[in-house]
């Protein structure tokens, strides 16, 4: 057993009971996971290509492995986590030319807004997450490799991967080579046939490159994620993932070079859906993406996360002004349920030990996060019931439970990575606080003298002015509402 997988079997939720299903793009249809190393998970998921600051629809994928490793994580496994970074290809080379600035330049301070995004989102960081530029070495072994075994060639400084070499080429994506048009990129000539693809690139002028036996060049795009894999999760793992845009031609070339090259590479392979705009895919050539670094302004970060992570990861989301809104009203009712149950207990709830049955099943069942969500909003109704029946006892074990269940979509608000929002703008809240009780005591007075027109007039007003008002025992109370 590896390393990092030492005691995962002891782990509190791991059981050989325990059947997660996935849906396995290669089988084509929803399969039982079953490990390679009993306890332990490895995913490999190719991460950004940062040639641009991300939009939501690349952070969604991160997002959705994020909820998936957090699941094998409370089932009791130990995860093995890659999410590379591909810091040169084409367009990183493309942007430095029209920028006039150094491709390095671009590839890290873009590297750094992806890493901004997914932190502001809550993901989790990857146990590894190697760049392409550092691994140089290994791509030239692989090379060296498919080469030697004749699945490979080199051509006036390239080389190719020949395709009819390898029998098993196009089965992920389930195509026919006759009918296959290969992309491909200016200067990669001396091919035997078209649809070879380029695992190494001969060297241009002004463009970076590394050293090799076929002289200097760059690496193909489809090359790093297979030498990445190889060298942090060996000849084989278990889950390989990303977008369904990379099912042709990346993923298909990753693998007739890694099992060209002699691995069994990925067992399962998971792939998540697009977000879209007017029922196009999110795409920055299209001049439609949605930055996370001007969303996060607009909108709180576990809100975004909440309407990114919650849609079934193989759903297609179509991106509006009004579903983020759908998204914050619903957010916001689980979080009024919290408040109000943690000032009924006057204190900190700590999340259940387990999650609720049906929310297990369901995330077990391909990860469905709908149907998961569906009893975290039933335990909230439940919970709400219970405190209008004055059930403290009730009502702080139905808070303990979604805790748990937010917990492992990364979305509870209690949780310290959220806190941080809470304390935004305190001494803004303060003066708010201030005003509106003032308000506020207008309008009690309104009350006691029965003055009911002037006590919901100024209430309807402060509704108007985005504050929601509730009457407590304690005594009303104001929030910020939707948007």
């Amino acid at each position: 057993m590896c390393p990092v997988c030492r005691g995962a079997l002891a782990r509190a939720h791991y059981s050989g009971a325990v059947t997660i299903r996935l849906y396995d793009t290669s089988a084509r249809q929803i399969r039982d996971f079953t490990p390679l190393v009993p306890g332990c998970v490895s995913i490999y998921l190719c991460g950004a290509t940062v040639q641009a600051a991300p939009h939501i629809g690349h952070i969604r994928s991160g997002l959705n492995f994020d909820i998936l490793r957090r699941w094998f994580a409370y089932r009791g496994y130990e995860v093995t986590f890659i999410r590379n970074v591909t810091d040169i290809d084409d367009k990183i080379i493309q942007k430095s030319a029209e920028q006039n600035r150094p491709w390095w330049s671009i590839g890290y301070e873009n590297e750094r807004a992806f890493n901004d995004g997914y932190t502001a989102l809550g993901c989790l960081p990857p146990t590894y997450e190697p760049r392409a530029t550092g691994h140089v070495t290994e791509m030239v072994e692989m090379m060296r490799g498919l080469i030697e075994r004749g699945h490979a060639y080199d051509s006036e400084g390239n080389v190719y991967f020949d395709v009819k070499s390898f029998p098993g080429y196009l089965e992920l994506s389930n195509q026919e080579l006759e009918n296959l048009q290969q992309p491909e990129s200016a200067g990669e000539t001396g091919k035997r046939d078209a649809r070879d693809f380029a695992l190494w690139k001969s060297a241009k002028p002004g463009e970076p490159s590394w050293e090799t036996p076929w002289g200097r060049g760059r690496p193909g795009w489809h090359l790093e994620c297979s030498a990445m894999a190889h060298k942090y999760l060996g000849t084989a793992f278990d889950i390989h993932g990303g977008g369904i845009d990379l099912i042709f031609p990346h993923h298909e070339n990753e693998i007739a070079q890694a099992k060209a090259y002699g691995d069994e590479f990925a067992k399962y392979w998971v792939h998540n859906a697009w977000v879209t705009m007017s029922g196009e895919k999110m795409s920055k050539s299209l001049g439609n993406s949605v930055l996370v670094s001007e969303m996060v302004k607009r909108w709180r970060p576990i809100v975004l996360r909440y309407y990114l992570g919650t849609p079934h990861y193989r759903s297609m989301i179509e991106y509006s002004e009004e579903a983020l809104r759908e998204a914050e009203s619903a957010f916001a009712r689980i979080e009024g349920f919290m408040q109000r149950v943690v000032e009924k207990a006057g204190g900190a709830v700590e999340p259940a030990p387990e999650v609720p049955p049906a929310f297990a099943q369901a995330m077990d069942d391909d990860l469905g996060v709908p149907q998961a969500l569906a009893v975290v909003h039933t335990t909230v109704r439940q919970g709400n019931s219970a405190l209008a029946a004055d059930d403290k006892e009730g009502a702080v074990a139905r808070l303990a439970e979604v805790r748990a269940m937010l917990g492992v979509l990364g979305l509870d608000p209690l949780d310290p990575h959220w806190a941080g929002e809470n304390d935004r703008g305190e001494d803004l809240h303060g003066v708010v606080d201030t005003l509106v009780s003032l308000v506020l005591q207008q309008r009690e007075a309104a009350r006691a003298r029965k003055d009911w027109p002037t006590a919901d007039a100024i209430r309807d007003q402060l509704n108007q002015s985005g504050l929601v008002i509730e009457d407590s025992p304690q005594g009303p109370r104001w929030s910020l509402g939707p948007r």
